[in-house]
């Protein structure tokens, strides 16, 4: 075999491309007598700095485990996580993981190289640091047979061939319409994360992720990363203030607990703030004619959810695991008719748990960032709701954390939230008016009989608000292409 022939090539050596790499090493056959040659592209192996991809859901870290890969999270400064905690208007609600699970926080970078190092340790993988510019096509038969990259400190460009190739270049990737065609959607961005890193802060919960619903703006997510510094991931709505830090320390530090104040000012005052889009992009299934023979497209290249939730790595990782389990069954991967079979095994092998994800993600950021009256009667009913403890707080966790991958149970949870936020509507004091004395002062009060008319057909509408909520992204995950 050539030295730049592989049976696997993956371009992108990220969180998807590394676990994959490091996965496939493990694939062993009766009819295979030496380990595949895989070949890890990735443009820059130097340490990433993102403001995203720090927080590891409780099944994510089950599918590192299942992966051979649970090492990579020690001596890392990863932090335990052990659930979350709700704040609305001064009231805090806990939501711990279920059965004493754990989840991992860390500096994104530093997961990112012990993945790599994992990577690079296992048997047949060559890492590379290459900048991959195009896919090499087959004259006649328009199958993907390679790429072309230029290797760091060259000029010109290589070829590297094989078998079959893997795109994993992350949420903006290169590469997605070349493999996907007429069949590739687009993402769609409803807002932005404006993130810093905090010092030594004081969560109001120690050892959980804290979502902050801060009334009129969207939600702002905290969690600690290492033992000095925590992470502050700031929710901006497009198109973006054109003075972003005064936008924060007018519209969303005051709304935060005090504790928080200081830490946040000085990290405004010190550290650069940086942006990421919140970008969703449902999956569309591969092989057969869907997408273009001899490639595949994996993580967020793919398939990206609002990383609200922090489930992205957990759906990757998953996906990893089904993926090469089911690449075992392969002789031959340049046998696109194998790969094919493979690609639609996995499609719906993966959907109980990214679809779960997926729908949730995007469905509690509309809630926490609610922008219109329904919608905040839906917020106001989630947070009621969780406060009600047991089940109510076990089942929705479960399904954000990656613990239980059931898109029927989530659809029961969200609409017991939209009818019990109905419930809340009726029999709970609800703002009236605010204090002439003190604006800031709000009155409240249950409403009158003579009030029910109006707020039965209000309920009607903020069902039909759920229902456009939840109706579109279970679509989208169901949906034949």
């Amino acid at each position: 075999m050539e030295p730049n022939h592989y049976n696997v090539l993956i371009v992108g050596a990220g969180i998807a491309g590394s676990a994959l790499a490091h996965a496939l090493s493990t694939i062993t056959s009766h009819s295979r007598s030496e380990p595949l040659r895989i070949c890890l592209l990735e443009r820059s192996l130097a340490e990433p700095d993102r403001i995203v991809g720090e927080l590891l859901q409780p099944g994510g870290v089950m599918a590192l485990k299942r992966l051979g890969m649970q090492e990579c999270l020690t001596n890392i400064d990863a932090v335990p996580v052990h659930g979350y905690c709700i704040i609305k208007s001064g009231e805090t609600v806990q939501i711990p993981y279920p059965d004493r699970r754990e989840g991992r926080s860390f500096h994104h970078g530093r997961f990112i190289q012990a993945l790599r190092a994992k990577a690079k340790r296992a048997n047949g993988v060559d890492v590379v640091e290459a900048s991959a510019s195009e896919l090499i096509e087959c004259e006649h038969s328009h199958r993907v047979i390679g790429v072309r990259a230029t290797k760091k400190g060259a000029e010109e460009k290589e070829s590297f061939w094989a078998d079959l190739v893997v795109i994993a270049d992350g949420c903006f990737s290169n590469f997605r319409n070349a493999v996907m065609g007429s069949a590739a959607r687009k993402t769609s961005t409803k807002s932005q994360f404006v993130g810093a890193i905090l010092e030594d802060a004081r969560l109001p919960i120690h050892q959980h992720g804290t979502v902050a619903l801060v009334k009129g703006f969207g939600p702002v997510l905290m969690y600690q990363i290492g033992e000095h510094d925590t992470r502050i991931l700031i929710d901006v709505k497009q198109p973006l203030p054109s003075d972003l830090k005064k936008h924060i320390l007018t519209n969303i530090v005051p709304e935060l607990p005090s504790a928080l104040h200081i830490p946040i000012q000085n990290a405004l005052e010190k550290d650069r703030l940086r942006r990421m889009p919140n970008s969703f992009l449902p999956p569309v299934e591969q092989g057969g004619r869907h997408s273009k023979e001899g490639v595949i497209l994996l993580g967020d290249a793919w398939n990206m959810r609002h990383p609200l939730t922090g489930g992205g790595m957990t759906v990757a990782l998953n996906d990893v695991v089904i993926l090469s389990q089911l690449l075992c069954e392969v002789q031959n991967f340049g046998r696109w008719d194998q790969v094919s079979d493979v690609l639609h095994r996995w499609h719906w092998a993966r959907k109980p748990l990214s679809s779960t994800i997926n729908i949730l993600s995007v469905a509690l950021y509309d809630l926490f960032g609610a922008d219109d009256e329904e919608l905040a009667v839906l917020q106001r009913g989630c947070f009621k709701y969780f406060e009600r403890g047991g089940d109510c707080v076990r089942g929705p966790v479960s399904l954000l954390s990656g613990i239980a991958p059931s898109p029927m149970l989530l659809a029961n949870h969200f609409f017991s939230v939209a009818f019990y936020s109905i419930w809340v509507m009726f029999t709970h004091p609800q703002p009236v008016s605010s204090a002439p004395s003190d604006p800031q002062k709000i009155h409240y009060a249950v409403a009158r009989m003579d009030e029910y008319p109006a707020l039965l057909l209000k309920s009607l509408r903020v069902f039909w608000t759920a229902c456009v909520v939840f109706g579109p992204l279970l679509w989208s995950e169901i949906r034949w292409w």
